[in-house]
């Protein structure tokens, strides 16, 4: 045993409260006598080593776990301002490098200076046509290679970003008007180039809006210029550059205005169709007619399709006004059917969008036309142009054999407009092509265009199709294609476009000529 009064005793007191404090590398003297007090000493140094040991391991876990965790937290938050797919910056990352050029420029000149922010804010032209005629593997190709085309074509201070779907926009820190165009055509110039897919070359232009940054503006205000100014570019055509003008705002502000009568004006049903015959040319039967939506506008009178179609198609609004067109044309010719103003040979002709074809639901919205109207499918001819027919994909090619297997008429309209081809005449489940106007232009002067109108009608004979030849404006053209023995003709020869009410007074003329 030891003394009361050993002074170890205090040592060994006071190493043990070191060691509860947290001092691990306290360690407490071993006398010569090595007796069972040094034992004691002995163990309470081995166990503060034990703890001290245990002490760095854990701390360096902490440090690596630490470690790992900043890292994973710099990576989220890359991954937050990334786009996955292109590897660019994302709309997050745009608007907080459009922040900080607007904040700098405030800073040094009070946002005086001619030189601040830019922002071009860009579009692919032909984007959704490749995307669903080739697929999605190819989509995103070719908006890789867009990405890395940007990515060369700006300056090394210039922020490239992939906003969603097929819209980029570069943020350039500091550069003026004309700064930013001379980078904006050599965006255009890099994108003018085909890009290289497996088996095939594509090319995909752009619209570019270009917006200036100036006091007070915010990143927000910025990006709603240049997407301004980018409509206006597609305005103009494929691969232009616009640069934001207040007047613009007044366009877009008219524009969203049509957008929300034309929405309106299929919900309340204050659209109209028009008619126009399709004659047989042997008989000068009227065979059908083909329905053609009208819009009088309350304050702007009649708008022309040709200006409201293509902003519905815009607007995301086609799908409703080609079925409010399906709906009302069926409807329509169930009445001249109950009037006995028409036989069961009469058809009426329905333009069908695209769109259309890309949901399943259409069909179901023809079967439930047809069977609330009890109409004959025979009768009901549904009209794509060949452009959609041709560039269309698998889901397309479905959608037409479902519309088939209801007895509906298919009708390839505008055919001859470029991308004729027998196979697909042979391979799609269509009935019979409206040819182009364009083929019959110069019919009664030119000696050589009746042999083309003849070589066109063997061709599709050949396919097991009839035609329908649209664009006969003068009884001689009629006469022309009667004797090379087209069968069907419509145009303004036999009538303009005209409203429901005035086809029975054309199915009575029709009738009385019949009768002499």
């Amino acid at each position: 045993m030891f003394a009361n009064d050993d002074p170890r005793l205090s040592q060994l007191l006071e190493g043990i409260v070191r060691l509860a404090s947290g001092d691990l590398t306290s360690r407490i003297e071993v006398s010569p006598a090595r007796d069972e007090l040094d034992a004691i000493i002995m163990g309470t140094n081995l166990l503060a080593e034990d703890l001290q040991v245990i002490y760095e391991e854990l701390e360096q876990r902490v440090q690596v776990r630490t470690q790992l965790l900043h890292e994973a937290h710099l990576e989220m938050q890359k991954m937050a301002m990334q786009d996955p797919l292109t590897g660019l910056a994302n709309r997050s990352a745009l608007l907080e490098a459009l922040r900080s050029a607007l904040e700098a420029r405030a800073a040094v000149d009070g946002g005086g200076s001619e030189e601040g922010p830019a922002i071009l804010l860009m579009d692919l032209d032909a984007f959704k046509s490749i995307n669903d005629s080739l697929g999605h593997t190819a989509g995103d190709q070719v908006l890789v290679t867009v990405g890395e085309r940007l990515r060369t074509a700006v300056r090394a201070s210039d922020v490239v970003a992939r906003l969603g779907g097929d819209e980029f926009a570069i943020v350039m820190p500091s550069a003026s008007a004309d700064q930013a165009a001379i980078v904006a055509h050599r965006i255009l110039a890099s994108l003018n180039e085909p890009i290289e897919l497996p088996g095939r070359s594509v090319r995909c232009g752009a619209s570019i809006g270009l917006s200036v940054g100036s006091g007070g503006q915010s990143p927000e205000d910025m990006l709603m210029e240049a997407d301004v100014a980018m409509y206006a570019s597609k305005a103009e055509g494929q691969n232009k550059l616009h640069r934001f003008e207040p007047a613009l705002l007044l366009v877009r502000r008219l524009r969203s205005q049509l957008v929300d009568d034309l929405r309106a004006a299929i919900k309340d049903d204050a659209l109209t169709l028009y008619y126009q015959p399709v004659v047989e040319l042997g008989t000068g039967r009227i065979e059908g007619v083909e329905a053609l939506v009208r819009w009088n506008h309350p304050t702007r009178g009649f708008i022309m399709p040709d200006e409201f179609i293509p902003l519905a198609e815009e607007a995301g609004l086609i799908s409703e006004l080609g079925l409010w067109v399906l709906r009302t044309a069926v409807k329509q010719l169930r009445a001249w059917i109950d009037a006995a103003l028409v036989d069961s040979r009469f058809s009426v002709r329905i333009n069908i969008s695209a769109t259309d074809l890309q949901s399943l639901q259409f069909i179901e919205d023809v079967r439930n036309t047809l069977k609330e109207t009890g109409v004959r499918p025979e009768q009901v001819v549904l009209e794509l142009t060949e452009v959609a027919i041709v560039k269309g994909n698998e889901l397309d090619r479905y959608s037409l054999g479902g519309l088939r297997g209801l007895g509906v008429g298919i009708e390839i309209d505008d055919f001859g407009t470029g991308y004729s081809s027998i196979s697909y005449l042979r391979r799609l489940p269509v009935d019979r092509v409206k040819v182009d106007r364009s083929l019959i232009t110069g019919l009664e002067s030119d000696p050589s265009q009746p042999a083309l109108v003849a070589a066109v009608l063997q061709l599709v004979r050949a396919c097991g199709l009839e035609a329908v030849w649209e664009g006969v404006e003068t009884a001689e053209q009629a006469e022309i294609l009667r004797g090379l023995g087209c069968r069907s003709a419509q145009g303004y020869y036999f009538s303009r476009p005209v409203p429901p009410d005035q086809i029975p007074e054309l199915l009575a003329d029709q009738q009385e000529s019949a009768n002499q």
